[in-house]
């Protein structure tokens, strides 16, 4: 019972557990059977905790679920009950919670249960204003608007710029492609009546989530036509990144030429991909070749569909949402020809990253449409892969290509051994 848990309430006034109803629907899923589903879910955030999705009680699958004796204590929640799943081969034990009677501070989660999601796959459904519905992971790093809150870095005195923190995520570490992004628009906000047509950027060290970071633009040059300036991104007084941006006030075609967008199916036929965490975001790979199965092998290519619920009006952030994508696939892709290596063993066995990255922008689009971004990992040794890609509109423009360089190498020592996880910068 509730009275026999002492509560860390009075001791602990600094705590924080949010309730709040979640405004998109969830799921559950154990392979592919749905275990419960409910557009009611709460969304419960707990210090020094990862967010987690409660469920109704009557959204649950029961008759897949036996009562377990296992038992837990939260001196900020109360006493938990647990079921195992049972129509499961081999059954999934003490997989699902309850507090049945909770603490008073959190009295809004009484008649819901939670799901550990490292067992069960949970999701969020989303539903966009063309109707469609799209599921992501949970839990998630966040929503495609906070994406471009990041990205739309804000003036901070001549030439300098503060992209905001984000927050603790399971992977403390900031993606390439958005510090891409944000070079991308620190020097558009430089060069306000041009357009950047190209970006070269080296990664030195990783940044974090959960902290600002500064960036400086040295202007090179500033031109009626042509401009060009050194964006450096640090953190915490460190050096992060460096990259060369090239801006121009266009031309007129005085010779046009393409390169034709491949062959490749379309998003209707490619398989949705809910990995990143990232609502207002869809993704579908072609192939489903974006596989952490380190037993499935193939070509060194993966072909993906992009797509954001809405685009900013700003082109400079539509053109750093295009780039912050570029770097997700081509470690993927190197990997791919390889029998016993994975995505999924990246951060864990393998230590990997981009290093390099060059973007160049071709046509403007509108990213609330399906782009397809084609990505060849051309070379692989050396502790390096290196490939391109192209970013093709769905009528066959081509909008963009890009050149990456990562590393993928065996961890000098074992991450535990060193101080770091998974969710840490190597």
């Amino acid at each position: 019972m509730t009275a026999q848990v002492e509560s860390a309430w009075p001791d602990h006034p600094g705590y924080r557990i949010d309730v709040t109803r979640y405004p998109h629907a969830g799921q559950v899923w154990h392979g592919d059977v749905l275990v419960a589903e409910s557009d009611r879910c709460l969304l419960v955030t707990e210090s020094d905790h990862e967010d987690r999705l409660y469920f109704p009680e009557s959204d649950v699958r029961w008759d897949l679920f036996v009562p377990s004796d296992h038992a837990t204590v939260c001196p900020f929640k109360g006493r938990a009950s647990y079921w195992t799943l049972s129509g499961a081969d081999p059954v999934v034990e003490n997989v699902v919670w309850a507090y049945r009677t909770p603490l008073p501070e959190v009295a809004d989660i009484a008649g819901y249960v939670s799901f550990y999601d490292d067992v069960l796959r949970v999701v969020v459904v989303e539903s966009w204003p063309d109707g469609s519905k799209v599921a992501t992971n949970f839990p998630l790093w966040g929503d495609a608007e906070e994406l471009r809150r990041l990205i739309d870095v804000e003036p901070a005195g001549d030439g300098r710029f503060v992209g905001p923190a984000h927050g603790p995520t399971r992977r403390n570490v900031v993606e390439g492609g958005q510090l891409l992004g944000e070079a991308i628009v620190a020097a558009s906000k430089t060069f306000p009546a041009q357009r950047v047509t190209s970006t070269s950027m080296i990664f030195n060290k990783a940044a974090a989530f959960d902290a600002s970071v500064d960036l400086t633009v040295d202007v090179l040059r500033r031109g009626r036509s042509f401009s060009s300036a050194e964006v450096r991104i640090s953190q915490h007084g460190k050096l992060r990144s460096a990259a060369i941006v090239l801006a121009d006030s266009g031309a007129r075609d005085v010779i046009r030429d393409t390169e034709g967008m491949p062959d490749v199916p379309g998003p209707e036929t490619a398989v949705a991909f809910p990995g990143f965490g990232m609502t207002g975001r869809e993704i579908r790979v072609v192939d489903a070749a974006y596989d952490p199965d380190p037993d499935r092998i193939g070509p060194p290519v993966i072909n993906v569909w992009v797509r954001f619920r809405e685009a900013p009006r700003e082109r400079s952030l539509q053109s750093a949402l295009l780039a912050q994508s570029t770097t997700h696939w081509i470690i993927a892709a190197g990997m791919r020809p390889h029998p016993g290596f994975g995505e999924a063993r990246a951060h864990i066995t393998l230590s990997t990253g981009i290093m390099k990255a060059d973007i160049a922008f071709h046509d403007d689009v509108d990213i609330a449409d399906w782009l397809l971004y084609t990505n060849h990992a051309f070379w692989a040794g050396r502790g390096l892969v290196q490939g391109d890609g192209r970013v093709f509109t769905r009528d066959g423009r081509l909008a963009a290509s890009y050149t990456v360089q990562a590393m993928v190498r065996d961890f000098a020592a074992d991450p535990a051994a060193i101080g770091h996880d998974s969710r840490t910068a190597m």
